[in-house]
């Protein structure tokens, strides 16, 4: 059952990771002066996957760093790799689906859509975001109950 605590949660695991892709989305955006829409919207799916992921990555390894800590322990080679795998198992076929198909469709369509660019960059994002969340979301769930 969803609770205001899951959305809680997971607005506070996504919520840097996701203002640094959506910083970085509307950056690269501005690539459309030079290039082409679908490549432009490829360079955006790249940098908002760049910095989403680096921010998850990071983030999740003080997380870990941190817990070790408050037990006095070190951080293991193989706690790291369970948090790799853990990643992978979260974001793993969500990435692929958005990252080949659903962002770079909504990058480039929503903005011909609206017939304004900004605009269309923004619904686009969130559009995609909405997908990649549902399936992301539901893995996070089932990880959590492993």
């Amino acid at each position: 059952m969803l609770t205001k605590s899951n959305f809680k949660e997971w607005f506070d695991r996504y919520k840097y990771a996701e203002l640094a892709s959506t910083s970085a989305a509307l950056t690269t955006s501005l690539f459309s002066k030079v290039y082409s829409g679908l490549t432009t919207a490829y360079l955006i799916t790249f940098a908002e996957y760049l910095a989403f992921y680096s921010v998850i990555l990071f983030s999740s390894y003080k997380k870990l760093q941190k817990q070790n800590s408050l037990l006095n322990k070190k951080t293991s080679t193989h706690e790291i790799f369970r948090l790799v795998k853990n990643l992978i198992l979260e974001f793993g076929y969500p990435a692929f689906l958005d990252f080949l198909v659903i962002r770079p469709f909504c990058m480039y369509w929503m903005p011909i859509l609206f017939g304004n660019y900004f605009f269309g960059i923004i619904f686009g994002k969130i559009t995609a975001d909405l997908c990649f969340y549902f399936f992301t979301i539901v893995n996070y769930e089932l990880i959590k109950r492993n």
